[in-house]
Parts: C-alpha cells; sequence; structure tokens
C-alpha cells in the first residue's frame, strides 16, 4: 500500500495529472523537454516539489518507460584502489544518485557514471532522444572538487549526456557549474496552495479534517508540502473513527528526541553532560536524519532560552560551526564543537548576571 506522498504525486507537467502550482514553470520545463533540453539546476527547499517535477520531465522526455526502474549497488574504485559503493535508481534512460553519499569520493562516483551513461547507447530505438540523463541530488553537498570534475565532464559529453542537479542552496555550488545549467527555481507553494492540494487528497481518501487542525498543519509544515501530507496521513492513522478539533498533530520522534537533548544541554553545562549529548546526537545521525537538519533543530529549541544578550553570540556560533559541518567529514565533531561553545556562552552569562 502506497504512502499518499506517493500514490497522489503528479504524473505529468500539465494536464489531468498534472502539477497543481508553479504552472508557468512546468509549461517551461515542457517547452525545454520538447527541444534540445540542456544541463538542468533545479533548486528549492525540501518538499517544495523539485524531484516531482525533475520525474514528470524525464516522463515528458522519454515516456512511461523511464517508470521501470530498478535499485542497483554501483561500485567504484579510487585512485588509492580504496573499494566504494553507492545505491542508484536507473531505468534505460536515466540513473538517480546522491554522490555525497560517498564524502570526499564523490568526484570519482561522479565522473565515472557521467562517462558510462555517455557511453552507452540507447536500448530503445524508437526514443527520439539521443542522450541519456544523470539526476544528482543533494548537489549542494557535493565537494569543490567534485564540482569542478563535474564542469570539466559534462562539457567533455553534454551531447550524450545531460545533467539534472537538485539542491536546497545555490550558495554552495560553484558558478561555472550555475554558468552551465538552466536554473529551475522551486519556492515552497503558498499556503493557499498547499492547502488545495490536501484538500483533493482528503476528499478522494474520504476523510473529514476540522479546519482548525488543517490550518495548523500547514503552518507547522513551514512550506514543505511533502511533510504536511505524511502528517495528516499518520493523524488518520492515529484517528481512525475519525479526526476531531481537539486531536493532537503528531511531532516526529527525532524531533522529540533532539527537543529533550536541549533541555539537557539547557539544564547543566558539565563535560558529562557533553558527553551525554554526544552520544544523543550521534544517536540521532545514526537514523539518517539529515545533520543540517539537525543543527537547525537544536538551535531553534536552545534559542528561546537564551537571554538576550548571548543570542547574537550563540547564532553567530552555530553559523561557524555549521559551516565546518559541511565541509568536514565528521558531524558529531562540530556538533560537540558548538555544544562546548554554546555551554562556555551559557555559563559566562550566567556568572555574569550573579
Amino acid at each position: 500500500m502506497a504512502l499518499w506522498v506517493d500514490k497522489y504525486r503528479p504524473k505529468e507537467l500539465l494536464g489531468k495529472d498534472g502539477v497543481d502550482y508553479h504552472l508557468e514553470q512546468a509549461s517551461h520545463l515542457k517547452f525545454l523537454a520538447a527541444d534540445c533540453m540542456p544541463h538542468l539546476l533545479f533548486c528549492g527547499p525540501s518538499g517544495a516539489g523539485k524531484k516531482t517535477r525533475i520525474k514528470c520531465l524525464l516522463r515528458e522526455l522519454y515516456g512511461v518507460g523511464v517508470d521501470k526502474t530498478q535499485l542497483i549497488m554501483k561500485s567504484f574504485t579510487t585512485p588509492t584502489n580504496r573499494k566504494l559503493e553507492i545505491q542508484t535508481v536507473s531505468s534505460n534512460y536515466h540513473v538517480e544518485m546522491t554522490p555525497s553519499d560517498v564524502g570526499i569520493y564523490d568526484r570519482v562516483v561522479v565522473q565515472d557514471i557521467v562517462k558510462e551513461m555517455a557511453q552507452t547507447s540507447q536500448i530503445e530505438t524508437s526514443s527520439q532522444k539521443p542522450f541519456k540523463v544523470v539526476v544528482l541530488c543533494e548537489a549542494d553537498s557535493l565537494t569543490r572538487d567534485a564540482q569542478h570534475g563535474l564542469r570539466r565532464t559534462m562539457e567533455k559529453y553534454a551531447n550524450n549526456c545531460k545533467i539534472i542537479l537538485c539542491c536546497e542552496s545555490l550558495s554552495r555550488i560553484i558558478e561555472p557549474l550555475q554558468s552551465r545549467c538552466i536554473i529551475i527555481n522551486v519556492p515552497a507553494p503558498s499556503d493557499d496552495k498547499m492547502r488545495a492540494v490536501i484538500n483533493k487528497i482528503i476528499e478522494a481518501e474520504k476523510i473529514q479534517i476540522p479546519s482548525n487542525i488543517l490550518q495548523k498543519i500547514i503552518e507547522k509544515s513551514e512550506g514543505n508540502l511533502r511533510r504536511a501530507i505524511l502528517t495528516i496521513e499518520a493523524l488518520k492513522m492515529e484517528n481512525e473513527s475519525g479526526i476531531s478539533a481537539n486531536a493532537q498533530i503528531p511531532t516526529a520522534e527525532w524531533e522529540i528526541y533532539i527537543q529533550e537533548t536541549a533541555r539537557m544541554i539547557l539544564m547543566k553545562q558539565t563535560p558529562d553532560m557533553i558527553l551525554k549529548v554526544r552520544e544523543r546526537l550521534y544517536e540521532v545521525i545514526s537514523r539518517l536524519i539529515p545533520t543540517t537538519v539537525i543543527f537547525k533543530k537544536l538551535l531553534e529549541f536552545l534559542l528561546p532560552s537564551c537571554p538576550p544578550a548571548i543570542v547574537r553570540e550563540v547564532v553567530s556560533e552555530a553559523a561557524k560551526f555549521e559551516h565546518r559541518l559541511i565541509l568536514g567529514q565528521k558531524p558529531i565533531f562540530h556538533f560537540e564543537g558548538f555544544i562546548s561553545s554554546f555551554m562556555d556562552i551559557y555559563l559566562s552569562n550566567a556568572s555574569k548576571s550573579k
């Protein structure tokens, strides 16, 4: 049984099963698919619909054959003879992957996969497109070395292989790479657009949701449509007899866990507490929650309890350690660094106040 986010995902750019918002952008993508498609760079917040539009674009290019995918573990060898494995989603026409999963060796993976796709011909000769497509997710997490290597590789194989990059922040994509792509900015949907999409789903599922509950879910989702739909489905599963106006909106367990961790940091600032918090954060990281999301939530839970005098310094330290986290390979080190710095600032302010 499919989740609602998959069951009601748009199947085409325009039409009966088309996307529900940013329709002018959908028309632009349809035009690009009809011509010799350039390299594309999709940018926007999580849950805005970047991957949905990429999948619709691929169907526009190749038809329903692009849905016949399989999970494949691909092996790569680094110049130092280190063996790497990465999971890919592949069809006869495209391959989708997240190169940053292999850390500093992402350059090897990107170059090898683009070369492999460019050097293999289409299996179905009826296809009118002479090129294959490589979709690189979380492109803003690629190392600069990988990005420079990708720039050269995409120029070399431009006729046989098109690159679609997907990211949340353009600021971490090097300018030479941006200039070789058409940038497709996918903003988060407005509250009204989210409400329209959700109403269509709950009508199809024949359920009733009180307007106040729906509004709370939309506000809590902060423009993330995927999160809103998942929340409503979870709420429906918890309240099979019907959703009342007093229903409790479910909160993700990892968010509650981080909130409790923030309380521990505020309760006691000692070396022993740093070790306990370190273990808890390591547990969250092991659950594959993105480290930048963990950092944002931790700061979000800490700031309301901070005296106004230290807020600016705490935010500055958070920005410094988050930047190091993005550039580094051991997230837990940078979390520990931020926690130690926060405790020092918090204790110093408490001492001055006495």
